[in-house]
């Protein structure tokens, strides 16, 4: 028994495969005012469809709908079965505030409230 199957089967699994991956994510990529449907996420890097997104490199942002996950500096990795892979050089995430410099206790006061005389 043989287990060929023809190019052009392939291909057509590749796009159903890759159709059914973009409708279910809800992760982009954003590189300046573009953005690209990502459609697998790990550790230490993601997919995106490699036939209708450039070449991508440099600083991106990654957001799950209206949520900024990571900043992240990417390098391509390889392409396979019609989906580009990048991999992380860095991967930062994101906050909705800015670091402490400094360590605040868990049960530190809020604000100071003063005195009325």
């Amino acid at each position: 028994m043989s287990t060929y199957v023809s190019k052009e089967i392939s291909a057509e699994l590749d796009a159903a495969r890759i159709a059914g991956l973009k409708k279910t994510s809800r992760l982009r990529v954003e590189i300046g005012d573009n953005t690209y449907k990502i459609l697998r996420l790990w550790k230490d890097g993601f997919t995106v469809e490699a036939e209708t997104t450039p070449q991508l490199r440099g600083l991106v942002d990654i957001y799950d709908g209206a949520n900024h996950l990571y900043q992240c500096l990417i390098i391509a990795d390889q392409d396979e079965a019609g989906e580009m892979r990048y991999e992380f050089k860095r991967s930062t995430a994101s906050a909705d505030r800015a670091p402490l410099d400094f360590y605040r206790a868990p049960d530190a006061p809020i604000a100071l409230l003063g005195h009325e005389e």
